[in-house]
């Protein structure tokens, strides 16, 4: 199972880089536009010498183009040579897992050796559209793990259905989550777990302690193997730093109001946007150390003290950029700062 990085991954502070990528819709734009910019992104990322890069599944969400994760992961994994390429993650309750292990058999086998299958529980969105796109909301929380158990013996060719192409195939398996669930579950089964830190800083040190002492030693993994999510804007000066990172704070704004839209502009004055207590809530999610922004030096530091905190093995960032050259600068600055 790949979890270090290739030759082709440069490092920072020893530990790689990963990108996540939502695909952003930004306002007066498209969904084709959007995935031009995906595309765009990855080849320059894999360049720089980022490690991975990770798509999400949302649904009925207007700034999110990542709906159907895997096939955008095969685009992006198409239009790239070596770097990984996976989901950040499959949202596995969304899904029969036959044919989740039929995708991602398929794509490992276009792609051998650079698929991640990170698996996450929550709907990927609200209750309506998890009706939609399951048909019932009758499946609990304990399913779960017996989800990932099915998916697993579909890979491993131990069930009376068989998935092809699937079987046999090596494909890695992370769980993610923002809470102690998912934690609890990979220390459990020994898989790696990817933790939401960029929307849920308050539990993280909490999730990482539970998962690492009580990780089991498995086939896929020896030890523990922890990445966190960690949101960066990073510009030439900490103020334009700033400005751009108004997006990202209209975005979760419009997610509190229960009205979620395509990526907004960057503004000058928040203040005229919000009240005093979305910005408290707001400011609470988006939190100094899970959320990084300023110039290089600025950031370097920032990631450096998240580094020390959490003894994180792998970072992958999370950069919610309204302009492509900026967002693209953004990457690039902290591949400057890498090995």
């Amino acid at each position: 199972m790949t979890i270090r990085n290739s030759s082709h991954t440069k490092t920072f502070n020893e530990i790689p880089l990963s990108i996540l990528d939502l695909a952003p819709i930004k306002e007066g734009s498209t969904a084709k536009e959007s995935f031009q910019h995906t595309e765009d992104l990855a080849q320059h990322a894999e360049k720089w010498g980022y490690h991975r890069y990770w798509l999400a599944e949302h649904h009925s969400m207007p700034g999110i183009a990542s709906a159907a994760t895997s096939v955008l992961i095969g685009h992006v994994a198409g239009k790239t040579n070596h770097m990984r390429v996976g989901s950040g993650g499959v949202m596995l309750p969304n899904h029969a897992s036959l044919v989740i292990a039929e995708q991602f058999g398929t794509l490992e086998s276009l792609y051998p050796g650079r698929i991640d299958l990170g698996l996450g529980r929550a709907p990927g969105s609200d209750q309506m559209t998890a009706f939609a796109l399951r048909r019932d909301l009758k499946q609990r929380v304990e399913e779960f793990p017996k989800q990932v158990e099915e998916l697993q013996a579909y890979f491993e060719g131990t069930g009376i259905v068989h998935a092809y192409p699937g079987e046999g195939l090596d494909i890695p398996i992370w769980l993610l989550g923002s809470s102690g669930f998912s934690a609890r579950l990979a220390a459990e089964k020994g898989l790696p777990f990817s933790f939401a830190s960029h929307f849920a800083p308050d539990y993280t040190l909490q999730a990482l302690k539970l998962y690492r002492d009580n990780f089991k030693p498995s086939n896929t993994l020896q030890k523990p193997y922890a990445m966190l999510g960690v949101n960066v804007v990073v510009s030439d000066t900490d103020e334009k730093a700033k400005y751009l990172a108004t997006s990202l704070q209209q975005q979760f704004l419009s997610l509190r109001r229960g009205t979620p839209g395509k990526l907004q502009a960057p503004v000058e004055d928040m203040e005229e946007i919000w009240t005093l207590s979305e910005k408290a809530a707001i400011e609470k999610t988006l939190q100094s150390g899970t959320t990084i922004v300023g110039s290089k030096e600025t950031v370097k530091r920032g990631l450096e003290d998240f580094i020390k905190k959490t003894n994180a093995d792998e970072l992958i960032i999370h950069s919610q950029i309204y302009e492509h050259k900026e967002r693209l600068r953004s990457y690039e600055i902290i591949a400057e700062m890498m090995d």
